[in-house]
């Protein structure tokens, strides 16, 4: 369906969500808010779509929340709009398929948020990354960043709010890849025709057991990978990925 504040480009295998408020900024207004809901659930239900990049363009991801539409919200309000905060992130953070963040410019607050709960990011030489919230009394989302750089790091960078080069994220671990910015997208687009090609299931598990996983004691954890590589393992489709593999192999062996 048409969207007045996102744009989706269908790849071979992938698919580009582009925020679509340029003028804004990408603020991430009411409206932009539902249509990545809607947006999300509707890739998440389709079979072609095995990846997606969200990409707010080359100068901007986002500057955050829509700051006019905030400062109108009513005290009989604020259940509602922090509810569709939750909604929206939720749906990506939980997004059965890989989610590659493409950061070309400023990620502030409710952009970095955004940017937080897709499974990886690319970011551009330019891109800056910021939690500002704080000084504006507000508190930011701290849960996503702590689980990508730790606590210490994630204490520092939502008590202090100070901006974040690209270099800087990638060297904490923030961001998985770091390129120039005429090859961002690129890397982005590379990355998620790779995870396209890799099998659905396994990609999925993958994700389940990242989220699950780092909560189990040891012991525990190795049970539930296993438990999950058995169910993989008796998949009729694994034979043939494997079948495929070994032939390629051959291919390769004989040039």
């Amino acid at each position: 369906m048409d969207y007045k504040t996102i744009r989706i480009i269908r790849e071979d295998g992938y698919a580009v969500v582009m925020l679509n408020r340029p003028h804004e900024m990408n603020a991430l207004s009411r409206e932009m808010k539902l249509e990545l809901v809607d947006c999300f659930a509707s890739l998440e239900k389709d079979e072609s779509v095995r990846a997606v990049i969200l990409t707010g363009g080359d100068y901007v991801f986002s500057a955050g929340m829509d700051l006019k539409e905030m400062a109108a919200v009513t005290d009989d309000d604020v259940d509602d709009y922090f509810n569709l905060i939750a909604s929206y992130l939720q749906k990506i953070f939980a997004f059965r398929k890989p989610v590659i963040a493409a950061v070309g410019g400023i990620a502030l607050g409710g952009g970095f948020n955004l940017a937080t709960v897709c499974d990886l990011i690319v970011a551009s030489e330019s891109a800056i990354f910021g939690h500002p919230e704080l000084k504006f009394g507000l508190n930011p989302l701290f849960n996503p960043v702590n689980r990508l750089v730790g606590t210490a790091k994630a204490k520092e960078i939502a008590m202090l709010g100070e901006p974040i080069g690209a270099m800087e994220a990638l060297r904490i671990g923030l961001v998985n890849k770091v390129a120039p910015p005429d090859r961002y997208m690129e890397e982005a687009k590379s990355m998620a025709k790779e995870l396209a090609g890799r099998p659905p299931k396994a990609i999925e598990a993958v994700k389940r057991i990242s989220e699950v996983a780092p909560y189990l004691d040891k012991c525990s954890a190795l049970e539930y990978e296993f438990e999950i590589s058995a169910l993989l393992f008796s998949r009729a489709e694994r034979k043939e990925y494997m079948r495929q593999f070994l032939d390629d192999l051959k291919q390769k062996k004989k040039k």
